[in-house]
């Protein structure tokens, strides 16, 4: 039975105490995220357009680093759990090291391939010169990027959220900042467009890298995420091979989650370039809306981790239940907020009538939608994978994707012509998939393992 039980002072304690930075540094990078938005959007549709998609190789990049650190991050909060210091530091130094190689393997790709990632989402050739033009800028953060992931993963699963929290948030004002002096050409420097947007982010990351290490490693403030070369070579098989075995399935699930979003976009594009800015608009305002539920699914993931860590195999259950019945009221009240108001949000994007019709009917489908997102949040992020449930998780969300969503898509964008919007419809029916068979799951408890 799902209840609140708003007499445990603890549980929420320490959920407010976690999910509340998260969701400050979140909301903050999606105004600013909207900020930026809005400032290529005033270049033309179809500069948005291009940095839209040209994204989408980070895109399918940070979702394979998000998987890495999801799944060390398994490992962090069970250690963190039974007080395990010494393989914390393993686990980080893991996770730094493998993302270190991705980094540069994307990198690469993006500096080498950038017409060809391009032209798989486009025809329009305005639109694939300035992505090209922004991808082999932008490629630069992405090294950056996966050691600013790894170090604030690690942090936020032994607790400490506040200090990634206040480092990402610099870095996003900084971005921010320069986006808006680099795009147009202010204070005597040239105005670069899209090349501006992209070396403000590459500048940014820098910060964040370099902020988190000299925290970590000159003020020792994290001195149990500070791994060394000694404990880089302590990674010995059977150590690596536990962590793969549970890690594996989250990368491979946020790996092929990243490509369908990315075959998504794809068919937006076959849409049009009007398809594909009002998409870009709409997703950028319903972030504002998201870092909720990543709020709580990541606070969910913390506290069940470490409960399970401490051999708390029952008050986890609890826990996760209790989750997921603050998801779907949360995101019900947020879906009902973002209908109400996205026509104003909208006033401050500087595009065309037929973009912010379009984005207005999109974000009123992701209303609907929004206590699904939630609860699948909580469900694949917070609970199947803080437990070691991996597998399923990734089986559920992968199956969901390829098997409905990106079918509906093309579908609806090639066959039957529909409008973006009616298309957006079809794939937000995987939600409900999902938690038909993520509910079923909790409910036999068998998602519960103990991981290390």
């Amino acid at each position: 039975m799902l209840k609140l039980d708003l007499k445990d002072r603890s549980f929420y304690n320490k959920l407010l105490s976690i999910s509340i930075p998260i969701m400050l540094q979140n909301l903050i990078s999606s105004v600013l995220n909207m900020v930026d938005t809005a400032m290529v959007g005033a270049l033309g549709e179809a500069q948005i357009a291009a940095v839209g998609l040209a994204n989408q190789v980070f895109f399918v990049f940070f979702l394979l680093i998000y998987g890495i650190n999801s799944g060390c991050g398994i490992f962090i909060a069970q250690y963190w759990g039974s007080k395990d210091e010494e393989n914390i530091k393993r686990t980080v130094g893991f996770s730094v090291v493998v993302g270190a190689v991705v980094g540069l393997v994307f990198t690469l790709i993006a500096i080498g391939l950038p017409r060809q990632i391009m032209q798989l989402f486009t025809t329009d050739n305005a639109v694939i010169e300035h992505g090209i033009m922004y991808m082999r800028y932008v490629s630069m953060s992405y090294l950056l990027t996966s050691v600013s992931i790894a170090y604030s993963f690690a942090a936020r699963n032994i607790g400490d959220v506040k200090t990634p929290m206040i480092i990402s948030t610099t870095s996003l004002i900084i971005n921010g900042l320069l986006n808006f002096i680099l795009i147009f050409g202010l204070l005597g420097f040239p105005r670069l467009e899209v090349a501006g947007a992209a070396i403000a982010t590459v500048i940014a990351r820098l910060f964040e890298a370099l902020a988190l290490i000299y925290w970590i490693y000159v003020l020792r403030k994290g001195k149990m995420l500070s791994p060394r070369l000694s404990d880089v070579k302590r990674l010995d098989m059977k150590f690596v091979k536990n962590i793969m075995i549970t890690a594996i399935p989250v990368i491979l699930n946020d790996v092929f989650w990243a490509l369908g979003m990315t075959m998504y976009s794809a068919a937006y594009a076959r849409i049009g370039t009007t398809a594909i800015a009002s998409i870009q608009i709409a997703n950028t305002i319903q972030n504002l809306f998201i870092v909720i539920s990543i709020g709580l699914a990541s606070s969910c993931a913390v506290m069940l981790g470490n409960e399970i860590g401490s051999d708390n195999k029952e008050k986890a259950i609890i826990y996760a239940k209790r989750f997921l019945l603050i998801g779907a009221l949360a995101g019900f009240v947020l879906g009902v907020v973002l209908i109400l108001i996205s026509p104003i949000i909208l006033i401050m994007f500087s595009n065309t009538l037929a973009v912010q019709q379009s984005a207005q009917k999109i974000l009123w489908i992701m209303g609907i939608f929004l206590w699904a997102r939630f609860m699948n949040n909580i469900l694949i992020v917070g609970i199947l994978r803080s437990g070691g449930d991996t597998t399923f998780s990734m089986i559920l969300e992968t199956c969901s994707v390829w098997l409905l969503g990106v079918p509906l898509a093309f579908a609806g964008a090639l066959w039957w012509g529909f409008s973006v919007y009616l298309v957006y419809t079809l794939i937000s029916l995987e939600e409900l998939v999902k938690i038909y068979f993520g509910l079923g799951r909790v409910r036999s408890n068998r998602w519960v393992k103990d991981v290390r």
